[in-house]
């Protein structure tokens, strides 16, 4: 269990993100045309998942819009927005935003992906959503960056993210 705030209020998470030079969890996870993503889909790319509560939250939204504009220049990797918001939120506000950069996934079905990355929060008022995180994997599956943002309302460090993506 990992303890983050939420306004300076310490909220639990279900577990730990997974460690670096581990191999990657599996997921499955909701497109946005209600079809499955699951991590196999992505074999041999290098990925980055931006993990977060809700897009209908300014700081959820700015770190989707940041990850689409560095996604355009990456190569052989794909950006994967992950929260348990609807499909449909997710595809409205890609749709009404212009992004088309990443990838948005649901964890709103079986919710297996905050189980298995120790990102749901179990208490507090985000209680079954999923912690702000960022986790990079290589195309390998070998996870090589973790970062579990602590205070929820901060957005997450793109930079370091990216540079652990760059030097995998």
């Amino acid at each position: 269990m990992a303890t983050v705030t939420l306004h300076g209020d310490a909220i639990q998470t279900s577990g730990s993100l997974p460690n670096a030079n581990s191999k990657a969890p599996d997921f499955s996870l909701t497109n946005t045309d209600l079809g499955t993503n699951t991590l196999a889909d992505y074999k041999g790319q290098k990925l980055v998942l931006n993990i977060f509560p809700s897009v209908d939250t300014g700081t959820c939204a700015a770190s989707v819009r940041q990850f689409n504009q560095e996604a355009s220049e990456l190569d052989n990797t794909k950006v994967l927005c992950i929260s348990r918001d609807l499909p449909f939120a997710l595809a409205r506000f890609c749709a009404a935003e212009g992004l088309d950069n990443v990838v948005s996934l649901s964890d709103f079905k079986d919710r297996s992906f905050g189980k298995n990355y120790g990102v749901a929060f179990t208490s507090g008022p985000l209680e079954t959503l999923l912690s702000r995180s960022v986790v990079v994997i290589d195309e390998n599956g070998q996870v090589v960056y973790t970062e579990q943002v602590q205070e929820t309302v901060v957005e997450p460090n793109y930079k370091a993210a990216l540079q652990a993506l760059m030097d995998a």
